[in-house]
Parts: C-alpha cells; sequence; structure tokens
C-alpha cells in the first residue's frame, strides 16, 4: 500500500488543522493506521492510531481531546483532525500502515508502509 499525507501548514496557536493519509493499492480497512511526529532533533513518536475495520482509535496523552482520528474507506483515506493546537505541536507529521496486532501501535517499527510526512508549524 502507497501513503501520502498531506494538508499541513503555518497556524497559530489554537488554530485546526486537517491531516489526510491517503492509500493507493490496497484498502486501508485492512490495516492498522498511525499517525507519528517527529520534531527536529527528537525521536518519532506515537500520535494515534485507528484500528483495523476502523472500531477504534487510540491517542497520545499529550493530543488526547485535541486530535481526532476518523476515516473515509470509501475514498480509502484517514484524517488525523488536530484543534487547539500548540507550537509544542509543530513537527513532520507521518502516517503509517501496519497489517500486524492492535497492541503494536505505538512503535515506529511496527509499520511497515509509510507516507511522505507533512509540515505543520504552530506559532504562538
Amino acid at each position: 500500500v502507497q501513503l501520502q499525507a498531506s494538508g499541513g501548514g503555518l497556524v497559530k496557536a489554537g488554530d485546526s488543522l486537517r491531516l489526510s493519509c491517503a492509500a493507493s493499492g490496497r484498502s486501508l480497512r485492512n490495516y492498522v493506521v498511525g499517525w507519528f511526529r517527529q520534531a527536529p532533533g527528537k525521536e518519532r513518536e506515537f500520535v494515534g492510531a485507528l484500528s483495523r475495520g476502523g472500531g477504534g482509535t487510540d491517542s497520545a496523552d499529550s493530543v488526547r481531546g485535541r486530535f481526532s482520528i476518523s476515516r473515509d474507506y470509501p475514498k480509502n483515506t484517514v484524517y488525523l483532525q488536530m484543534n487547539n493546537l500548540k507550537p509544542a505541536d509543530t513537527a513532520v507529521y507521518y502516517c503509517a500502515a501496519t497489517a500486524t496486532v492492535w497492541s503494536g501501535r505505538y512503535s515506529p517499527d511496527s509499520y511497515n508502509y509509510w507516507g511522505q510526512g507533512t509540515l505543520v508549524t504552530v506559532s504562538s
């Protein structure tokens, strides 16, 4: 499956953005889809994930209540809605997909397929 993330940009603190992860090749319904981010000089960190079939989601403590994940399987796209953005959310955001079990969702090493990343910059 090929993934393409989009929707990043420069916003102010408190603004919202919606990132998209569009897939081709195979249906995202068959994969756990994760969102990760990487700030300059930091390791890639888990942001959230959508379970295979779309029945469940999870998110990191740092974004819970502000970020949410949704999907549109007919469009083969998963979204990351980001509200009340903070400067600390500034990073390159990646979507990824894996056919492994849900319990592996937190680790980037669990994911086989990655999008190219989209930059989110939040100014104060």
